[in-house]
């Protein structure tokens, strides 16, 4: 194979592993999964989620997202839009965002914003150096509640 060609495939692969860690992040926060979050990350990485809580290093990241889990026990996390560069075994993104919440203090929320990722590649494996999000806006979704399903936030079913 042609080092052009292996370069290709390389840079093919990497998308396809940068996509599945984005989706990871989001079935990780929406199914309170803290084994899978923690797969996510280089040690040294960070977590920039502004209101919701900065932490650096691993052991931080995974303290601060048992936190918000406790706050908010359900979580639906839908992302888009992803804009991916790669360079070898350093990557960025800008990833949108389309949250719905229930936050046991302000009830449901609709959150948008945007992820703004730094991905790097060690001994094969992809994951996390630094993740931000800006948030655009929180909207509260008054008298909003499921009526069917198997999330129906703290009502009877």
């Amino acid at each position: 194979m042609s080092k052009e060609l292996e370069a290709r495939l390389d840079a093919i692969e990497s998308r396809f592993a940068i996509d599945a860690l984005i989706a990871n992040y989001a079935e990780a926060f929406d199914t309170m999964n803290i084994e899978l979050l923690g797969t996510l990350w280089h040690p040294e990485s960070r977590l920039l989620l502004g209101a919701n809580g900065d932490a650096e290093g691993l052991p931080a990241i995974l303290a601060q997202a048992r936190i918000n889990m406790k706050r908010m026990p359900h979580m639906h996390h839908w992302m888009a839009n992803a804009l991916i560069t790669v360079d070898g075994d350093n990557g960025h993104g800008l990833v949108a965002a389309d949250c719905l919440f229930y936050d046991v203090d302000q009830g449901t929320l609709q959150v948008s914003g945007q992820y703004r990722d730094v991905y790097q590649r060690r001994e094969g494996r992809w994951a996390f150096l630094e993740r931000t999000f800006s948030m655009h806006y929180a909207t509260p979704l008054q008298n909003w509640h499921p009526i069917a399903g198997t999330e129906r936030f703290g009502r009877p079913a």
